[in-house]
């Protein structure tokens, strides 16, 4: 009971602090809230997913365990070899030092009675190091005092010994890798189970901010929405309307009050008039009709001056500046735009620096991200010192748009776009990749043959399609450019690479 009464109150101080906020306070509220949100639900998912993922990595580490045991004995048997066959100094530290990584792994080893085939197994290995370690260091021992027949023999038996173990580091490594396979596909199923988990609550979370953003919105436009009703009423001569219900007490509110107060005014003055032209109406039986065509004419004179156009002038003003917001990106993407199409007009007949085609497509991806709510992952490699070279204008933005629409357009994953330009020998490179839907070997030859339909290769914003470029490529760089695309077959995707030389001939004027 005293929770309910505890939330109860506190619900209601929020609303008594909401009403008195500013459109900008409330907007930034709720922005800064959705955006919480969203960043508290990504952290937690993110977290998950990772969790998740070092399970996945830990899984096979055992495998990885005994790969080092299984070379740190090779290290040892090679050594001790070595060493009994040359008795080098060089041999003497390597076996030393094999010996002791080798012992410190074994030390890792299980030690205790099991029913575990696997641990029962490393315990057997275990044991069998030990033995294996002390025969090695008798046999250097023998070695060294030139014992022959008996470094001869101990070096039997530690081979016999190394051999085993061998087996059984084998043996094992299968268990535990058929072992950890499993165990790997369970946290493979886990981990994709959570990705369609984490889509889910991210959609549920952003319906959630939608319905949040409509119902904090409406509680701005709705008192908008009958304070332009009221006042196209005032405008056509309607006085008498209803006073309108004072919602929050921002600019909207102060607005809706001040326009309640003028209405109000008007109806008082108008009444006073009215009256007075009744009082002296009386008064004066006489003069009746030159008094009342004089109050009429002052009645007439005063509405005049109220002027109901002023007024809903005003009324408009206020709306303007309740609504009013930043607005940087639209005014960036519209510039982006403008240079997009200025580029076309200027660059149609000319050729262009590869510094201005790569700020061409930078502007081409900026639009496409507005359009279509930064789906595209673009990213660029460029050897800056190539940014100066000559190339025919519009060769790189058509791709570009091809790779969009044709590779990643339509794709179930996330699309991603890579543009690269680097030096190789002496060629010059430029390579346009996307993981996308991926092209088959006979669709490449019909596109590179020119079997295509210009419309099916053709971009949608300029008009210049692939069979276009290739063609004043070869033009500009006198058959001497290339042009090859990549592709390992569907869902792939594709490379566009343009090679042309590094060291130019004078260019061609026709582009």
């Amino acid at each position: 009971m005293n929770r309910k009464k505890l939330f109860g109150d506190s619900g209601i101080i929020l609303k008594r602090k909401w009403k008195y906020l500013t459109l900008q306070q409330k907007l930034t509220a709720l922005f800064l809230l959705t955006a919480v949100i969203i960043l508290i639900v990504n952290l937690y998912m993110f977290a998950l997913i990772n969790k998740m993922t070092g399970k996945v990595e830990e899984v096979y580490i055992s495998n990885v365990s005994l790969n080092e045991l299984s070379k740190a004995l090779d290290q040892v048997q090679n050594s001790m070899e070595e060493y009994l066959n040359t008795k080098s100094s060089d041999a003497m530290e390597d076996y030393y030092r094999s010996e002791q990584v080798y012992h410190e792994l074994v030390d890792r080893l299980n030690t205790q009675v099991t029913d575990n085939r696997m641990l029962l197994t490393e315990k057997n290995i275990r044991g069998l190091s030990g033995s294996y370690l002390e025969l090695v260091a008798q046999a250097i021992q023998a070695k060294r005092g030139r014992n022959v027949e008996k470094y001869g023999k101990l070096y039997e038996d530690a081979d016999m010994l190394y051999e085993e173990i061998l087996t059984f580091i084998y043996g094992l490594n299968n268990a535990q890798f058929e072992d950890n396979s499993q165990n790997y596909q369970v946290l493979l199923r886990s981990l994709r189970y959570m990705e369609l988990i984490s889509v889910g609550v991210l959609l549920f979370v952003l319906l959630g901010n939608i319905s949040l953003i409509i119902m904090s919105t409406r509680s701005v436009t709705r008192p908008l929405q009958q304070l332009a009703r009221a006042a196209d009423e005032v405008a056509n001569g309607n006085f008498e309307i209803e006073k309108l219900p004072v919602w929050s007490m921002d600019e909207v509110g102060t607005v809706t009050n001040t326009f309640n107060e003028m209405v109000e005014n008007i109806r008082n003055y108008i009444e006073q008039l009215r009256e007075t032209l009744e009082r002296e109406n009386r008064l004066k039986e006489r003069d009746l009709m030159v008094q009342s065509h004089l109050k009429d004419a002052q009645l007439k004179y005063l509405q005049a001056q109220i002027n109901p156009h002023f007024l809903f002038n005003t009324l408009n003003a206020g709306v303007q500046l309740a609504m009013m917001e930043a607005a940087d990106r639209t005014g960036q993407f519209l510039e982006n735009v403008a240079e997009f199409f200025r580029y076309n007009v200027q660059k149609n007949d000319e050729d262009a620096a590869l510094r201005e085609e790569i700020h061409l497509v930078d502007n081409y991806v900026y639009i496409l991200n507005v359009r279509f709510s930064g789906e595209i992952l673009f990213s660029k490699d460029v050897d800056e010192s190539l940014l100066n070279v000559r190339v025919p204008s519009m060769i790189l933005q058509p791709l570009v748009e091809n790779a969009f629409n044709y590779g990643i357009r339509n794709i179930n994953w996330k699309g991603r776009i890579e543009l690269s330009v680097y030096q190789k020998d002496r060629e010059i490179c430029i390579s346009i990749w996307d993981n996308g839907a991926g092209m088959e070997k006979k669709r490449i030859e019909q596109v590179l043959s020119g079997h295509v339909k210009e419309q099916e290769t053709t971009a949608g914003a300029g008009g210049i399609g692939i069979k276009n470029v290739m063609q004043r490529l070869q033009l500009y760089f006198h058959n001497q450019a290339g042009f090859r695309i990549l592709s390992e077959g569907k869902n792939a995707g594709t490379e566009v690479l343009i090679t042309v030389p590094a060291e130019q001939e004078e260019p061609s004027c026709i582009v």
